[in-house]
């Protein structure tokens, strides 16, 4: 589906920076991945078949079905032309136990290819849903994924495939542990995106805008140099650095901001009963938005991030970069209180309600006291001792973070995915990856089929993530353990930089 629409492109103060051409050469779109790269060695390709035998098998089997396709969706009054999976965004919930045995067939409506991605989850590299570790599924063809997850927690799913992460096509994945008691009376999943598809101008339009800005005769906005307004004041419609996130939010400003794919105005309600303990499951499915979550009325005990346990830590609010995952625990009060998701650094909200008495809801464009008071960010946590991977290291692994929106040429280590030179690692190995952001955007830096360790400043462990925050000229080092051979994609999950170029991969040897 091509769109077209008369709407004005609107978008951040950086969006409009260019400077420089790009001397004709094409950006790389790296999510829409060459399925005919070549695949893991033969050794590896044993491997991945022997590690994942030895992985939990229940014997149990869940199975799925899902049609990426085209979709008119209502918003809430806004109604989009947009894609999702089975006519539905967020699409259908897949949950199964640590061990069953997950089998969804895809059958391909777009028109063109696609994938599934297991956004988190550990499974085996052939059934990743990124090329070229699996094939992309062309127009009208189908695909069987069938993998396990070693590991209980909060997970999601989308395409790997160019921009069409910037669409509707994306839904919950929730991995139960049967020895876990739950502790919690209510469970509440929560999906934040942000959303131009169908409403504004397409993924594609935004992103020949970004691309444009840096062609020659490309000039930014008048009275718009290098570096924007200084920090603290507000730039084109209203956006402004953002501290937390240590630049601008992003690249682009939406028409809309949704929870659970409905616009603040029209915000679904969860209905629970007061004291009971509800458990919310965060899920930061946008393109380009980073999300600061608050329940008005309530503090929020988080418990766990990008589905592994931490030390359960009481804060007012949340940041979420696209791709993470947050579990926190309320206990729930009398009334009816908004969940305010508040777009980082672009001055709007998304939102959604908690019901557990009559009574009326504050005006959709409400900020929550919350919102501004103790937040939590990656180095707030600390995963229990249990959950730290080892300190020892046998090889340090290096990506260096570049680009600008003058050229929109966002690198790791010097190269786009297109001229990549992948990072290397043997199975077994214990490792150090370090993240340097030598640049000035934010990156949530993803990495596909493993788990990493945030290791914080003072060199204490942090918690288990497989996506970070990098701030601007930031240094993150994370452990992994190289337990789960293949080709693994390793990206920052601003879908515009993802395409751009800003992805190599880990690739297992021997």
């Amino acid at each position: 589906m091509k769109k077209d629409t008369p709407a004005t492109l609107r978008m951040t103060r950086r969006g409009f920076l260019a400077a420089s051409a790009l001397g004709g050469a094409a950006l790389v779109a790296c999510g829409r991945s060459d399925t005919s790269a070549k695949p893991a060695a033969a050794g590896v390709a044993d491997r991945i078949s022997a590690v994942d035998a030895a992985r939990p098998h229940t014997g149990k089997s869940v199975t799925a079905q899902l049609t990426p396709g085209p979709a008119d969706i209502d918003l809430g009054g806004v109604h989009a032309r947009t894609f999702a999976y089975n006519g539905q965004v967020p699409g259908p919930l897949i949950r199964a136990n640590v061990g069953d045995e997950i089998t969804v067939s895809v059958t391909a409506g777009l028109d063109h290819a696609t994938s599934v991605h297991w956004h988190g989850i550990a499974l085996r590299n052939d059934m990743d849903g990124a090329a070229p570790a699996t094939p992309d599924i062309s127009p009208g063809a189908s695909f069987t994924y069938r993998f396990t997850s070693p590991y209980p927690g909060t997970y999601w799913a989308h395409p790997h495939t160019g921009l069409d992460t910037d669409y509707g096509l994306y839904l919950p994945v929730i991995i139960d542990d049967p020895a876990d008691p739950g502790r919690y009376d209510a469970e509440w999943i929560v999906m934040l995106d942000d959303w131009t598809s169908g409403v504004g101008p397409s993924p594609d339009q935004i992103f020949e805008q970004l691309r444009s800005m840096s062609a020659p005769g490309g000039a930014p906005m008048p009275g718009m140099g290098g570096m924007g307004p200084a920090p603290g004041t507000r730039g084109p419609n209203g956006s402004r650095p953002s501290e937390l996130l240590g630049s601008d939010g992003g690249d682009v400003t939406y028409p809309y901001y949704l929870v659970n794919g409905r616009i603040p105005t029209a915000a679904t309600t969860f209905t629970a009963k007061p004291g009971q303990r509800i458990r919310l499951r965060l899920i930061n499915a946008g393109a380009d938005t980073a999300f600061r979550v608050a329940l008005a009325g309530h503090r929020m005990t988080v418990t766990h991030t990008d589905g592994f346990p931490i030390q359960p830590t009481d804060v007012d609010a949340l940041l979420l970069g696209m791709g993470e995952r947050y579990d926190v625990t309320v206990i729930a009060g009398d009334g009816v209180f908004p969940l305010v998701a508040a777009a980082e650094g672009k001055n709007a909200v998304a939102r959604a309600l908690l019901s557990t008495a009559a009574g009326s809801s504050p005006d959709p464009s409400f900020r929550p006291p919350e919102l501004t008071r103790q937040i939590g960010t990656v180095e707030t946590f600390i995963a229990p001792t249990q959950f730290n991977l080892p300190p020892s290291s046998d090889v340090a692994l290096q990506a260096r973070l570049t680009g600008t929106m003058a050229r929109y040429d966002w690198m790791i280590n010097g190269h786009p995915y297109d001229h990549t030179v992948p990072l290397t690692i043997r199975e077994g190995q214990r490792a150090t990856l370090t993240f340097t952001n030598a640049s000035m955007m934010w990156h949530p830096m993803h990495l596909h089929g493993h788990t990493f360790q945030v290791i914080k400043a003072d060199g204490s462990p942090g918690p288990r993530k497989d996506t970070v925050i990098v701030k601007p000229m930031q240094t993150i080092t994370v452990r992994l353990v190289a337990d789960n051979p293949g080709i693994w994609m390793l990206h920052c999950h601003n879908g515009y930089h993802m395409d751009a170029g800003m992805m190599t991969t880990l690739d297992y040897t021997g």
